[in-house]
């Protein structure tokens, strides 16, 4: 149930060093408005995994309750946006307490997500083409075959997921070594398939959550799911790979394979890595400032954004937030430009404010954010692929 430590220490030590250096960059409320971007970014690429791509724009439409007529795209955009709420559920709840690894909070997870979506993306076809029902929050009642993986009998997952707490829940400390009972626990949760439907999203909630809790969550600023989907094969043969019964009497002491594991714990910390790293970069605050201000150079000189922006929007982002009464010296502007200018930028999602007249917050528009991170999602997914 766990991996070998050699080899893996190191790389664990790492990212949870890399991660403590993404929470200290931003202030309070730029940092929630990056989060909710990230928070997205995760259910797309969680949703992708599944098999299901939404653009980011079709993402915002769903957010604003705006549904497509076409039933396909309505339904990813369910997907997407259970995804989502489930998740900032969870981190919001989160707690130094709070057993991620019990049976409890397994199916709390899964209820989370699936209360959220239309029970005709409940309904599902077996491998012998029978259709059954997923019920929120419930134990699968039959038995499953995935692949060449037989799971559990259903009769026994009460049992699996008693030793599955046992062992795990002891593991997620705020420390490096928590990382690698983490990947490991991520296959063992799929291995065990829990739930007739929706496994393979409660084990990568359940991941990031661990991650939260080790604290190499980094605040919400990456997502493990990003790697993994762009390494998608790799993770599939690899997930397929640890599913194996062990080869001999030296590939480890349990009925799986430990070698298969291993290389399996390895991926997912790599990918962590990997992911960290980007968004280290992604999120220096000159980089990100100078492509905000070059944007909006841009969209000022065509005319879709209001002269001045490009003074405003950085000075936001560094501060956090400002009192209205600062635009206008920030800008070198009178008061009446100032207004309109704010104006069109609380219109446009540029700017956040709780209240006429409150203070002014960053906001980051779905149509900007390809431009504002660049690389967050695959290509030919953003409006800056369609300009392009």
């Amino acid at each position: 149930m766990l991996p070998s430590p050699a080899g893996l220490k190191d790389k664990a030590a790492e990212i949870w060093r890399s991660s403590a250096e993404l929470k200290g960059a931003f202030p309070e409320k730029t940092l929630r408005e990056i989060v909710g971007v990230m928070r997205s970014m995760n259910g797309y690429y969680s949703n992708l995994i599944e098999g299901h791509t939404t653009r980011p724009i079709e993402i915002e439409a769903a957010l604003k309750k705006r549904f497509s007529l076409d039933s396909d795209e309505r339904n990813r955009q369910m997907l997407h946006l259970a995804h989502l709420e489930t998740l900032e559920e969870a981190e919001k709840e989160l707690t130094a307490t709070t057993r991620i690894c019990s049976k409890e909070y397994l199916c709390r997870l899964h209820h989370g997500f699936c209360s959220r979506l239309p029970k005709e993306l409940l309904i599902t076809r077996d491998a012998d083409g029978s259709l059954f029902e997923t019920i929120p929050g419930e134990l699968r009642a039959t038995n499953v075959a995935v692949g060449r993986h037989i799971a559990p009998t259903h009769d026994k997952l009460d049992q699996f997921l008693k030793r599955f707490e046992e062992v795990y829940e002891p593991l997620v400390e705020d420390k490096p070594e928590s990382l690698m009972a983490a990947a490991a626990a991520h296959h063992r949760l799929a291995w065990i398939h829990p739930f007739s439907d929706g496994n393979g999203r409660v084990s990568r909630l359940f991941t990031h959550l661990w991650f939260i809790r080790a604290g190499a969550g980094g605040n919400g600023l990456w997502t493990l799911s990003r790697g993994l989907a762009r390494r998608i094969e790799k993770y599939k043969t690899l997930m397929d790979a640890a599913d194996a019964k062990r080869r001999n009497d030296f590939d480890g002491r349990g009925f799986l394979s430990q070698s298969s594991l291993d290389q399996f714990c390895a991926f997912v910390l790599e990918m962590a890595e990997d992911q960290i790293s980007f968004m280290k970069g992604m999120l220096s605050l000159p980089g990100l400032n100078n492509r905000i201000r070059g944007y909006c150079e841009i969209q000022e000189r065509s005319g879709d954004l209001p002269k001045r922006t490009a003074l405003l929007l950085p000075e936001i982002i560094l501060k956090g937030e400002i009192p209205r009464g600062d635009v206008a010296r920030l800008v070198d502007a009178s008061p009446r430009t100032a207004q309109a200018l704010i104006g069109k930028l609380l219109e446009f999602g540029y700017l956040k404010s709780t209240s006429p007249k409150g203070k002014l917050s960053i906001g980051f528009p779905t149509e900007a954010c390809s431009f504002f991170f660049p690389d967050l999602f695959p290509p030919g997914s953003t409006e800056r692929d369609r300009v392009k």
